[in-house]
């Protein structure tokens, strides 16, 4: 135990070292926070650059605060992803490239605790980027519109905050075998676009796959109750970043002990 905590302090002061709790928990902020803006200001932006006519009256329906709060949630969808892929993509795949891996297990360090203290240093550095970022959108919602009972903006963070550990579990898992950042990067990235597109497309035939996990926090910030599909979709969720996270150790042993 003493050892795994002593790699996980490793993890987290390279965090700091590389600025990844500054930069990360500002960006998820700025970019829960604008949609709120962006959404409260909108007829003023259109108006002052849209170039309409003179005397021309715009009116918007007043989108309400469960609308907005889930609009913040799709920001993290595409540049949030983004932003988890490039923060983790070389987080063991950098450290074999350079040998500081082989370095750390000639000592008396078993793969489980290198790999699952890179996994959970990864998980803090997100979720509390992601509580960062949403807490932002909750509070600006409810100054410029109306605020979103507590209770679901916790139900909706811990469901769609899943979501992103499926992403962060993932990037992880293709870290355990290459060495590239630059491959790991585009192949989860592609992954995760194909994964959306073919589950958005066939929804019906695939209602249970993680990508849709998203739509449904949506869904539910937008009706007030869970979505039936909604189940199976989170227990795969949860199912699959345990069996990446196993796979991951494997492959990782593997891979060391062949090198």
């Amino acid at each position: 135990m003493r050892q795994w905590l002593f790699l996980l302090q490793k993890e987290m002061l390279e965090n700091i070292r590389n600025f990844k709790w500054i930069w990360m928990p500002l960006v998820f902020i700025i970019l829960a926070v604008q949609q709120p803006v962006t959404m409260y200001y909108m007829p003023q932006i259109i108006e002052k650059f849209g170039g309409l006519p003179e005397g021309t009256v715009l009116q918007f329906p007043t989108p309400s605060a469960e609308e907005v709060l889930a609009a913040s949630l799709t920001q993290y969808n595409s540049l949030g992803i983004l932003i988890i892929v490039l923060s983790t993509m070389g987080i063991i795949a950098s450290e074999r490239k350079s040998g500081v891996a082989a370095m750390i297990l000639v000592k008396p360090v078993s793969y489980t605790s290198f790999v699952t203290s890179k996994w959970i240093g990864s998980m803090l550095l997100l979720w509390v980027s992601f509580f960062c970022g949403y807490l932002g959108a909750w509070y600006y919602t409810g100054i410029l519109f109306d605020f979103v009972p507590f209770s679901i903006f916790i139900e909706s963070l811990l469901l769609y905050g899943i979501w992103l550990s499926f992403v962060t579990t993932l990037t992880l898992f293709f870290n355990s075998f290459m060495k590239s950042s630059g491959m790991i990067a585009f192949i989860t990235l592609t992954i995760i676009i194909l994964l959306s597109v073919f589950s958005s497309t066939l929804s019906n035939a695939l209602s249970w796959s993680p990508a849709l996990l998203s739509n449904y926090v949506t869904q539910y910030l937008m009706m007030g109750v869970f979505p039936e599909e909604m189940t199976a979709s989170l227990l795969l969720a949860i199912v699959s970043i345990i069996a990446l996270l196993i796979a991951s150790i494997f492959l990782f042993r593997k891979n060391e002990l062949a090198a």
